[in-house]
């Protein structure tokens, strides 16, 4: 049977101790209470067979722990000798670890991840009653689960069934997520250093996928060099559904891949990458089925390619998170009126494209998201308070060091009667992630060749 130690990299206790005193801290300056927060559901997927199972990001940013069937208590009403920090997790089962493999158990979990103390999980409803009795707030993901919504009222019709004893229940249910998204937001040394790790093994995915390419190929046989590498380099699974998109398809931002054949002329767009030990990479690269771009392409390209180094640019501590998009926003506008895919006589100038959103045909989403545990990850976009615009919405959060986010333009040129026909069905997005610094940012994932000539370069190395 695998001990601990093989199944996963030394536990990170002190990074998730910490991590828990800071909740403990913020709800005590709210007034105490009791927070309570499950990891996911096992989900099956058919008959008796479940999907892999992967844990609540919330939970495992505060646990580190990984299995199924696990619920943290953090008691922020605790009095001196009392746990603050609870765990409730399976219990040792023989039987079942001979056939599912190690599970710690309460006593060893709460050795191994530094909890105060620790139950099975078939104790919870009777030990949660306890624990909310006469506490101000129960603090929880509201309405984010109705099984766990349904918990919290038996425990409160069970709590109120003492009231003539003198036992109140909590008088106010608080969103216990918003404190977490804050702390998610701005990434520590931990996280970083697995990040750069998830993506550097993403990287070598997608050079492996350039190299490997050749026309004829389907677009799932690309993919299965993504997958390779991923699960060689000792990532536990990609990150997303990998996009491999061969000609047309590159146009459609979520194409999923699909059994196409990657055709002599055509481009791929490959948006895919791995999570690592609970963190998500994502990339994106474009590069020609033969190893050479056409000249539409490398026109278009490069036109893609510098709105993202406006981009990067424009990424920095203290400027607004719209900063990269709006400038990632004025180059791909100029692009499109050089090229002639706008109409200068109807659309003068970068402005009037701007004003009229013209680039939203060919341009439909923004330029980047955070990123962290999750690939589109935990925070606000924009700050809690302040003046509306006219549009009625708040003001855009200010970027700080330590915030991580993707950088990502593109462009997607259909086939249509107003635009030129040599940049039919082009489709083109560049995507690398970053981490803000003071003075910038750095990039995690430029192992990856992002320009034009390297891209050709790599491909025509595995060629010769």
């Amino acid at each position: 049977m695998n001990s601990p130690t093989e199944l996963a990299r030394p536990i990170a206790v002190d990074v998730y101790r910490a991590r828990r005193q800071r909740v403990l801290a913020a709800l005590r300056a709210q007034g105490g209470g009791v927070a309570v927060l499950p990891t996911a559901p096992e989900v099956m997927r058919n008959r008796d067979t479940d999907y892999p199972f992967r844990h609540d990001s919330y939970f495992f940013y505060l646990t580190g722990f990984n299995e199924p069937e696990a619920t943290l208590v953090l008691n922020a009403s605790a009095q001196d000798g009392e746990p603050a920090a609870i765990l409730f997790c399976r219990e040792k089962n023989a039987e079942r670890e001979t056939w599912e493999g190690f599970r710690f158990g309460p006593d060893a979990a709460r050795d191994a991840f530094g909890f105060d103390a620790a139950f099975p999980i078939s104790a919870l409803d009777d030990e949660m009653p306890r624990l909310i009795a006469d506490k101000p707030a129960l603090h929880y993901a509201l309405g984010a689960s109705a099984e766990l919504d349904a918990q919290v009222r038996g425990w409160l019709t069970a709590v109120r069934a003492q009231s003539r004893s003198g036992i109140r229940a909590p008088a106010s249910a608080q969103h216990l997520l918003p404190i977490l998204d804050e702390m998610r937001l701005v990434k520590d040394a931990h996280e970083i250093a697995i990040m750069r790790r998830a993506a550097s093994i993403s990287a070598e995915a997608h050079r492996r996928a350039m190299r490997a390419c050749r026309p004829g190929m389907r677009e799932y046989e690309i993919e299965a060099e993504l997958l390779y590498t991923f699960r060689r380099h000792g990532a536990q699974a990609p990150a997303y559904g990998s996009i491999v998109a061969a000609g047309a398809n590159a146009c459609v931002p979520h194409y999923p891949a699909g059994n196409a054949i990657a055709r002599d002329g055509d481009l791929i767009l490959i948006d895919a990458a791995c999570e690592l030990d609970g963190y998500a990479s994502d990339i994106t690269r474009t590069f020609p089925a033969s190893g050479r771009f056409t000249s539409a392409q490398r026109e278009l390209y490069d036109i893609v390619l510098a709105a993202q180094a406006a981009a990067i640019d424009a990424t920095r501590a203290g400027v607004s998170f719209d900063a990269p998009h709006q400038a990632a926003l004025k180059v791909l506008s100029q692009g499109l009126l050089d090229t002639g895919i706008l109409d200068k006589t109807k659309f003068g100038s970068v402005d009037d494209v701007l004003a009229q959103r013209a680039y939203a045909r060919f341009y439909m989403h923004r330029t980047g998201h955070w990123i962290g545990m999750d690939v589109h990850d935990a925070g606000e976009y924009r700050e809690a308070h302040g003046p509306l615009d006219a549009q009625g919405a708040r003001p855009w959060r200010l970027l700080a060091p330590g915030m991580a986010l993707t950088i990502e333009p593109g462009l997607y040129v259909r086939a249509a009667e107003d635009v030129p026909e040599h940049y039919w069905n082009i489709g083109i997005r560049i995507e690398d992630d970053a981490v803000v610094t003071e003075n910038g940012c750095e990039l995690l994932t430029r192992e990856v060749p992002v320009a034009a000539d390297e891209i050709e370069a790599l491909m025509r190395e595995a060629n010769d």
